[in-house]
């Protein structure tokens, strides 16, 4: 790791530093240490409290950890960053992988589903992971019983993804930990939460961006209207990417989250060969390589008048980041400054969707 990766990996790991802050403070003064530096200042315009920078210390014991783990750290903007995930506005701004990164490289699609699947959806997920591996399609999941097992079994021998919700040397759920340890060395192993990081529940969520991220479709198996599995599915499609789903009885609750995604538009699956043709007329587009979060220029410095006028126009109810430019009347660059430091001084939420709140 060079000492930008170290100041990069600080910049991560500070309060209040989240991926699209983390990408537009890198825009705006080129070097995470410059963003290190520039960082109280910005804070105070907003009237919060300068968040906490991360000690040296507590990254030093990170870079150890990991590099003790046989891991390593993959940053934003390195060459071998899974492509497809940049293109993301909630891009990980590092991930700490173990494995072979080339697979991220190949085609890859997503499999996720219910971890109390039916005996024989395991059994479909298993064989369309094996099928689909076999025609040199990579299957990612996250790991979790039932669908992403199966499917992580079926194909781990032509080559599988595991993203996993806590840090890379914990396995969740138990029962998982020898899969987990031979994707790490046959297969690809990737954490955005680093070493001794329990799976708390809030991590699942941006453990399924990456899942969706990744690849260039993703595939329903089973799954409940509320499930995780959905969320999923709801990241591709906001990210352009297809969507298929398995289609199950009617009278099986597990199916009803595929019948859904399946009445909304999502294509219908029944063999490797239904997802190899809806992937492959985009295997070879073009991707994303520069630019910041929803398009915008890198922030600009904001006048008083511009932050009162955009700090006004927020509240407690998420609104859009184009919404608060069309009714500003301001550059998108100024308005993003101002979000910039509302956040840096803990008092912007961000949300789904480019969405953003005031918070107390």
């Amino acid at each position: 790791m060079t000492p930008g990766d170290f100041e990069r990996l600080r910049l991560i790991r500070s309060a209040n530093i989240g991926p699209v802050t983390y990408a537009q403070l890198i825009a705006r003064f080129g070097s995470a240490a410059a963003a290190l530096d520039a960082i109280p200042m910005l804070a105070a315009r907003s009237g919060g409290r300068a968040p906490v920078i991360a000690d040296v210390r507590l990254v030093a014991r990170e870079q150890a950890a990991v590099a003790k783990l046989g891991a390593r750290h993959l940053f934003l903007g390195d060459p071998d960053y899974p492509a497809l995930l940049a293109e993301l506005d909630t891009a990980p701004p590092v991930l700490i992988m173990r494995g072979k990164v080339e697979l991220a490289a190949r085609p890859v699609v997503a499999m996720v589903g219910a971890r109390n699947a039916s005996a024989a959806a395991c059994r479909f997920a298993r064989e369309l992971g094996f099928a689909l591996a076999d025609q040199g399609i990579v299957v990612a999941s996250g790991l979790a019983r039932g669908i992403d097992t199966a499917a992580h079994v079926g194909a781990i021998e032509g080559g599988t993804i595991g993203v996993i919700a806590s840090g890379i040397d914990i396995a969740f759920p138990p029962e998982n930990a020898a899969l987990q340890e031979r994707i790490a060395r046959e297969g690809l192993l990737l954490a955005e939460q680093p070493p001794g990081a329990e799976p708390l529940a809030r991590h699942f969520p941006q453990r399924n961006r990456i899942i969706a991220g990744i690849a260039l479709g993703t595939v329903v198996v089973e799954a409940a209207p509320r499930s995780g599995s959905l969320i999923t599915a709801r990241i591709a499609v906001e990210a352009g990417r297809e969507v298929m789903a398995v289609p199950g009885s009617p009278a099986d609750p597990r199916a009803q989250g595929c019948n859904l995604l399946i009445r909304e538009g999502a294509t219908l699956v029944q063999s490797a060969a239904d997802i190899i043709e809806q992937i492959r007329p985009i295997d070879a587009r073009m991707v994303r390589t520069e630019g910041t979060p929803y398009g915008a220029p890198p922030p600009a410095d904001a006048s008083d008048a511009e932050r009162r006028a955009v700090t006004a126009l927020l509240g407690p109810v998420p609104v859009a980041t184009d919404e608060l430019i069309r009714q500003s009347g301001l550059a998108p660059a100024v308005v993003q400054m101002v979000l910039l430091e509302l956040e840096l001084g803990g008092r912007l939420h961000r949300h789904a969707g480019g969405r953003v709140s005031l918070g107390a």
